[in-house]
């Protein structure tokens, strides 16, 4: 078999880890774009222990992670056994679990991109227009997010790029199971694993690298161009 023809099972895993890429950075981006707002406007007690949860994704092993996912939202969770006996829901060892882990180790990514965007916006801009009338929601979605736009989205392929190569806490909620939870990452361990897999790991291992380094360049062109724009 030629060496770039990609089998069905990696072809599974590629299409679930963007299925679950995209996901993850749709259940993430409004909640950063909230968290980044309160981290670089907000002025309260406890604004640095706020700050160190957020952020401790970056510093936690991965693995610790899932487990605590596990333990919140397994079937016998805190909140998962709830879910699955009253509303039918499963997301542990399901691809929504999966999501829901990416987003997680991405979240102070995006967080961190749109919060240096907000602190770098001209204030007298918003203070212009609330002497004009408007509302501190309208003054948001008007003035403060178009200017930090770029922001926005270096944050969000930064997320999508680093829920395409989550490992420790995939694994640890969701396992190993193919079609369902075996992302990009995943199968190329279970390959690394088996006799004669070394090739399709290699195929694998390229893909990844090709993806990363395309979202990468991605954010970076997008937010210059935006950034030009606006500069207009």
């Amino acid at each position: 078999m030629n060496f770039f023809s990609l089998t069905p099972v990696e072809i599974d895993a590629l299409k679930l880890s963007l299925w679950v890429s995209c996901w993850a950075v749709a259940i993430s981006l409004p909640f950063g774009i909230l968290a980044a707002w309160v981290l670089a406007r907000g002025k309260f007690p406890g604004k640095s222990a706020l700050d160190g949860l957020i952020h401790l994704p970056l510093v936690l092993p991965p693995v610790v992670l899932g487990y605590l996912l596990l333990v919140l939202l397994g079937n016998r969770g805190i909140l998962g056994a709830w879910l699955h006996n009253r509303l039918g829901i499963t997301i542990a060892f399901t691809w929504k679990g999966a999501a829901l882990a990416s987003a997680v180790m991405a979240f102070p990514l995006l967080v961190r991109a749109v919060r240096l965007s907000i602190e770098n916006v001209d204030r007298g801009l918003e203070a212009a227009a609330r002497t004009l009338g408007a509302g501190p929601l309208r003054v948001f979605f008007t003035v403060t997010l178009p200017l930090v736009f770029p922001g926005v989205i270096a944050g969000a392929i930064l997320a999508f790029a680093r829920s395409l190569g989550e490992f420790g806490a995939t694994i640890t909620f969701v396992s190993n199971i193919r079609g369902e939870t075996q992302t990009l990452p995943l199968a190329l361990y279970t390959l690394t694993q088996i006799p004669g897999g070394e090739h399709a790991a290699m195929r694998l291992c390229i893909i990844s690298i090709a993806l990363g380094m395309a979202a990468l360049v991605a954010s970076e062109v997008l937010a210059r161009r935006y950034a030009a724009r606006l500069e207009r």
